[in-house]
């Protein structure tokens, strides 16, 4: 069996964003199979990459992006605030 290398992401929340992602695996984290907290994020981000592949690639997987093509960093404080807006 080989094993996969790890692909380091550094997803960015407020701090009530991080609460709950904390709240939610502590509670159910354990039930569900997770691991740790970064199990926890990887399930939920995967369940999500495959709700839009099926919405937007007719079910099938998008070829990799490689790492460094994608914009870095945290969000800018307009785009924070737009994101709010849109929440609510």
């Amino acid at each position: 069996m080989s094993v996969k290398k790890i692909a380091a992401f550094t997803p960015y929340f407020t701090e009530d964003e991080a609460g709950q992602v904390r709240a939610a695996f502590q509670a159910a984290g354990h039930l569900e199979g997770d691991a740790s907290v970064s199990d926890f994020i990887v399930r939920a981000t995967m369940r999500e990459v495959k709700r839009l592949q099926r919405k937007h690639n007719q079910g099938r997987a998008w070829e990799p992006v490689p790492a460094g093509s994608l914009r870095r960093g945290q969000r800018t404080r307009d785009e924070i605030r737009q994101r709010d807006t849109k929440d609510n």
